[in-house]
């Protein structure tokens, strides 16, 4: 793309909806968007029950480990914000004329998707294993599937969260590489001259800059002309 930035076109274009709409990062971020509602959803809904129906204390549903929970739903409540966050940012990245303040927007993209897609890693792999130590019971039962739920679209918010720290990347080498050939078109040094023709493009291309022609046998003082005395 002509002009572009960091996988964006020119500061100040015009917005196109559908287009915005059909990216792959538009898509995955509603994607996990999606994800992390249903995660903590199914938590705060269906994932704390009655031990028995005699004591109405409820518990977490995760092996009776409050922990669990409260982290699934601390990391679906982080992810559902910062969908939103980056969201607009997407939105709005294009109107940036500042190339460092993309670069800022694209490191901050691949740190947060990065961070997000490890505490995924950690909520999968906590509610997994506090369902396995889980004793069934008539409370548990009710809400097992809310809590697979839970654990499966955990694991498949890391594989989504990964695609986004993969983009964020892609977008920052895109930027780095642009900017790289934009310096490498002249010379390093100060005083380097400026690069000749290409070959074959019909213009004769010089190594060193030539005086104008006949200005080096121009005498200041013609012979047969004397400068008249006043």
């Amino acid at each position: 793309m002509e002009g572009a930035s960091f996988g964006a076109g020119r500061a100040g274009g015009a917005i196109d909806p559908v287009d915005f709409l059909k990216q792959p990062q538009t898509i995955l971020r509603v994607t996990t968007w999606i994800f992390s509602i249903v995660v903590f959803g199914c938590i705060v809904n269906e994932c704390y029950v009655n031990k028995d129906s005699q004591t109405p204390m409820l518990h977490c549903i995760f092996n009776e480990n409050e922990s669990a929970c409260s982290y699934g739903i601390a990391v679906g409540i982080i992810a559902f914000f910062g969908c939103i966050f980056f969201f607009v940012v997407d939105l709005y990245f294009q109107q940036i004329s500042s190339v460092k303040d993309r670069k800022r927007a694209v490191l901050l993209d691949l740190g947060f998707s990065g961070f997000l897609s490890f505490l995924w890693f950690v909520a999968f792999c906590f509610l997994a294993n506090q369902w396995q130590q889980t004793t069934m019971s008539i409370g548990v039962s009710q809400g097992a599937d809310a809590a697979r739920a839970a654990i499966t679209f955990s694991f498949f918010s890391i594989i989504v969260w990964v695609a986004l720290a993969v983009k964020a990347l892609q977008r920052y080498r895109l930027g780095t590489d642009m900017s790289l050939f934009a310096t490498d078109q002249f010379g390093a040094e100060p005083g380097a001259p400026y690069p000749g023709y290409p070959s074959g493009s019909g213009v004769e291309s010089t190594d060193t800059y030539q005086s104008p022609p006949f200005t080096e046998t121009l005498d200041t003082n013609p012979k047969g002309y004397q400068v008249p005395a006043y």
